[in-house]
């Protein structure tokens, strides 16, 4: 089948918006008519090559739609379903599936190499192969993706919403939840408040933390983190150390956690001056991948007992985390509607990110 898909054809590229073929889906996989797409920033780091995909690719991972056709062998999912895509599949066989850690599923070694699971492509345009974004591509009107990345969703939850839990809520929320194990009456800061951390706010904000400190050098996300449950803000983690040795009787925070929009080396040292004894450092952020150097006190990380920690989809599991977020979201607990800033057609996906760079947006969204 034809349809309209933004795919990104080279390094610091724009995105073109275009016509391209579709192939049916194979075994184990499902057809999608999107309803909406997030713009995630994971998205323009293939446009600077901070994530080094295989060009060309169509772009998008946070994405919710209808099933159109299902393929052969795909028997949990059935045509007309309403769904939420995740960006990394989980087989539910795997060593790390079978412990609950979905996010770390073996399939997930095939999101950054373009084609679909059995290696063959299913999007094709000006006669070449056109590879997906962790294997979905939801900048597409339709896609073809496993159905080990989709989790089925009530009907009566609003698409558009259900979107933004296939990456940036679920990730951000599990930053703090899950990887950080924010608890009850815990200090919390968290060092970018975009996409992710404002879902990371939202989490310490769900999970009791009596503390939330949000940094950001843009005045506009440092009020818009206040409506999602931080207590205080800050425009830099030096300022915000007096803030939080104050507030906390010179303890400090418990939990710290960097979704700035790229993360840096220098980032970890002052990251890890906000937190005390015991305190948690989760990196969300991707980093640079030739940067593999970070300096920091080790006999203060040891006295101390400080933790770094990597987090990858908030250490979460989508099949229970996205059904359990969605619930949230109907009690009240979770604001979704309140994320997006703007919504934008597919052919104006290069000025959602022009948005997105000048700090306009917490989330926009494609509506199809």
């Amino acid at each position: 089948m034809k349809t309209k898909a933004a795919v990104l054809w080279g390094q610091h590229e724009k995105w073109q918006v275009e016509e391209i073929d579709l192939d049916p889906p194979k075994a184990g996989e499902v057809l999608v008519k999107l309803t909406a797409s997030g713009l995630c920033h994971s998205d323009e780091h293939l446009v600077t090559g901070d994530l080094p995909f295989p060009y060309p690719l169509v772009g998008g991972h946070e994405g919710a739609g209808v099933v159109e056709t299902v393929g052969p062998g795909v028997t949990d999912i059935a045509e007309g379903d309403h769904v939420v895509m995740t960006f990394l599949p989980a087989c539910g066989r795997c060593s790390y599936c079978a412990r609950g850690l979905g996010n770390l599923c073996d399939a997930g070694a095939a999101v950054m190499l373009g084609p679909q699971l059995d290696n063959t492509y299913r999007f094709h345009a000006r006669g070449e192969d056109v590879g997906q974004m962790c294997l979905l591509g939801t900048f597409s009107e339709y896609t073809v993706v496993p159905a080990a990345s989709v989790v089925k969703i009530d009907d009566g939850i609003p698409l558009d919403k259900a979107a933004l839990v296939g990456c940036g809520v679920t990730t951000g929320f599990g930053s703090a939840v899950r990887s950080g194990e924010v608890r009850a009456g815990d200090a919390v800061v968290v060092v970018g408040v975009g996409g992710i951390g404002v879902n990371a706010i939202q989490g310490a904000r769900i999970a009791g933390a009596r503390l939330i400190v949000a940094i950001d050098p843009v005045e506009f996300k440092r009020t818009k983190a206040l409506e999602f449950g931080a207590t205080h803000t800050a425009a830099s983690m030096d300022e915000a150390w007096n803030t939080v040795s104050e507030l906390t009787r010179g303890q400090l925070a418990d939990v710290c956690v960097i979704t700035t929009d790229v993360a840096e080396g220098a980032h970890i040292t002052p990251a890890l001056s906000l937190v005390g004894k015991r305190g948690r450092v989760v990196v969300t952020a991707i980093g640079h991948p030739e940067e593999t150097s970070i300096t920091t006190s080790l006999i203060e990380l040891t006295l101390y007992e400080k933790q770094l920690r990597g987090s990858l989809f908030g250490s979460s599991n989508g099949q229970h985390d996205v059904p359990r977020l969605l619930e949230l979201y109907n009690a009240g607990l979770l604001k979704l509607d309140e994320l997006i800033t703007t919504e934008y057609s597919l052919e104006d996906v290069n000025q959602g990110y022009e948005d997105m760079r000048n700090g306009k947006n917490i989330r926009g969204l494609i509506r199809y």
